[in-house]
């Protein structure tokens, strides 16, 4: 029981820490580029980090979402909107693991 308290109490301070350093650290604009560029991207790269494992995993066969994905960033690619991508992933999924009973 005494851990479950010690977990919240980490977990408390990662956030705090993570929401309320920059706000003290950082008082005036960002002037370099580099690192403006790098903050840009952060959230880009966390939601791939995020959405990949994911695509995966989700169907019984990894090969179907290893193909969903491809299909779904040649849709991207071209221009097509979210829901149109979704829509092509997963039916790309529903025929690969057709095809692979």
């Amino acid at each position: 029981m005494n851990n479950t308290y010690v977990y919240i109490a980490v977990m408390f301070i990662t956030s705090y820490l993570v929401r309320v350093l920059p706000l003290t650290v950082f008082r005036r604009p960002i002037q370099s580029r580099f690192v403006r560029s790098f903050l840009y991207y952060v959230p880009y790269v966390t939601l791939s980090l995020m959405t990949f494992p994911a695509i995966v995993e989700a169907t019984r066969s990894p090969l179907a979402g290893a193909l969903a994905l491809a299909a779904g960033i040649a849709a991207a690619w071209l221009g097509a909107g979210l829901l149109p991508v979704a829509v092509i992933c997963c039916a790309v999924v529903l025929i690969a693991e057709g095809l692979m009973i």
